[in-house]
């Protein structure tokens, strides 16, 4: 295995949530746990209850493998990303030093990489001349963003596979998260290339 894809390998198996992971509890803990849930099931009223059941996870997609424009670019960019994972998250920070926020990220990248200098928050990142692309061509490179109410809040480098590297939130590290988590699926609202 090379050593990008070793990289890579090693930063997809981490665990990524949109909030800090919680410790798993103790033995004597959950085990407290299950026999409280069991004995507030028998609380739940008249005959013919139901147990509530967890909904099931959305189903993941499929993510087509596209090729992007300019290989050798978008594989300098992802190595470059995936390098800073861990990186703490600090609004404003646009160094590996000095952490990043989630536009610093992008711009830092990009500007190190390629000279390429990008505006430095999302949504002028958003407004960027390119085109924008459908979740089904997304190619390594591309720019994927997150927003509500037609406001672009977020923004993150797809890597492929229906992943993408970003700095989340404060207190959190520079990390990969699959687009077809809750957060992220919910709140997704589109693509830009810059790459050629």
């Amino acid at each position: 295995m090379a050593r990008g894809d070793a990289a890579i390998m090693t930063a997809m198996k981490a665990d990524h949530y949109p909030v800090s992971p919680r410790p798993a509890p103790s033995a004597p803990v959950a085990g407290l746990v299950l026999l409280l849930a069991a004995a507030l099931a028998g609380c739940g009223g008249g005959g013919g209850s139901q147990p509530v059941r967890p909904s099931p996870p959305a189903p993941t997609r499929v993510w087509p493998s596209v090729v992007p424009d300019n290989p050798q670019a978008a594989n300098d960019v992802l190595m470059r990303a995936l390098g800073l994972v861990g990186t703490p998250y600090r609004y404003g920070g646009n160094t590996p030093e000095g952490g990043f926020d989630c536009s610093g990220l992008v711009t830092y990248v990009f500007r190190d990489v390629l000279d390429l200098r990008l505006p430095r928050t999302s949504r002028e990142l958003a407004e960027v001349q390119g085109p924008k692309i459908a979740p089904a061509a997304l190619a390594a490179g591309d720019l994927v963003f997150f927003g509500s109410r037609g406001s672009v809040s977020h923004v993150g480098i797809y890597v492929g596979e229906g992943r993408f590297v970003h700095a989340p939130s404060s207190g959190g590290t520079v990390r990969l998260d699959h687009l077809d988590g809750p957060y992220w699926r919910d709140h997704y609202s589109g693509a830009r290339r810059v790459l050629r």
